[in-house]
């Protein structure tokens, strides 16, 4: 495969859903090539972001089936990524700027 680290890693996903895993369980849900295999997703995570990467899952979204007329064509279909980091790495990819202490602080005060 002629992939580079940036034709792996595509975009981060950006839902509730994926903002409530990456605060809660240190965990980043990206769009990632529908080539990409785990290895080259952990070296591309390690050296575009310098961080170390405990477990990646991957699955991958089928399109769904329409109607055009007569025919049936099917979406685009998608390959994410949910990567784990080790304990001590952290990536902000939404610009919360929070981290968990400041959080407990917040909630203290009130």
């Amino acid at each position: 495969m002629d992939l580079t680290i940036y034709d792996i890693i595509q975009k981060p996903i950006v839902s509730e859903k994926a903002q409530d895993i990456n605060i809660d369980l240190n965990r980043l849900v990206l769009k990632v090539h529908p080539k990409a295999n785990k290895p080259l997703i952990k070296e591309a995570m390690e050296k575009l972001f310098n961080v170390k990467v405990e477990k990646i899952n991957i699955l991958v979204r089928k399109g769904k089936l329409r109607r055009v007329g007569r025919m049936q064509v099917q979406g685009r279909t998608e390959k994410r990524a949910i990567v784990t980091l080790k304990e001590g790495y952290t990536i902000d990819l939404f610009g919360t700027g929070k981290t968990e202490t400041q959080e407990t602080k917040i909630k203290s005060e009130e």
